[in-house]
């Protein structure tokens, strides 16, 4: 098993599915995971420090967890089964430790919400990882419309102006925005 970041979400132009891509900490070995268009969006709002004005579906699952003095340790991508990333949330209850059934998109959005780690079984990463020569895919610029930038409100995005974008933009061009150091 091994610790993965989320590097950034894309936007595959052939199957018009954001693609979250997933970098092992331990080298260049990229995980490339095929959402939803609303996991991309819970994704996204997260990387770029977004609060909606009410909780999202994955804000409020952390809320309730948390509610029920439980904690989400850990995430991980547990297989590859029919084309379908399979993934199991680990809670933290009372020291018990129970373990939840997820698709891969919502166990990610919920890791970041929770700042709990990320990891990806050795199979799948062989079966599905990509190493990219030169360390790290060609990437220059995050995902920000024309005319949005990170952390404006989301709801505010002309939605026929984010479609443009989308259909124009190459998956080279996605990733989380970078720290400032």
């Amino acid at each position: 098993m091994q610790e993965m970041t989320v590097y950034g979400v894309s936007f595959d132009l052939a199957s018009k599915q954001p693609v979250v891509l997933l970098r092992a900490e331990s080298g260049s070995v990229f995980l490339p995971i095929w959402i939803g268009h609303a996991e991309a969006s819970a994704i996204l709002m997260k990387l770029h420090g977004s609060e909606p004005p009410r909780p999202m579906t994955h804000d409020l699952a952390c809320s309730i967890i948390r509610l029920l003095d439980a904690d989400i340790t850990k995430v991980t991508v547990t297989e590859l089964r029919e084309n379908t990333f399979h993934a199991r949330i680990t809670i933290v209850r009372n020291g018990d430790e129970l373990e939840v059934d997820s698709r891969s998109s919502d166990a990610i959005a919920l890791a970041l919400r929770a700042e709990a780690a990320i990891f990806a079984a050795d199979e799948v990463i062989e079966e599905s990882g990509v190493e990219f020569e030169g360390g790290d895919p060609d990437i220059d610029r995050g995902l920000v419309p024309p005319r949005v930038e990170a952390g404006e409100d989301l709801g505010e995005i002309d939605l026929g102006e984010f479609r443009k974008f989308l259909d124009t933009v190459s998956p080279d061009e996605f990733r989380a925005p970078e720290e400032d150091d």
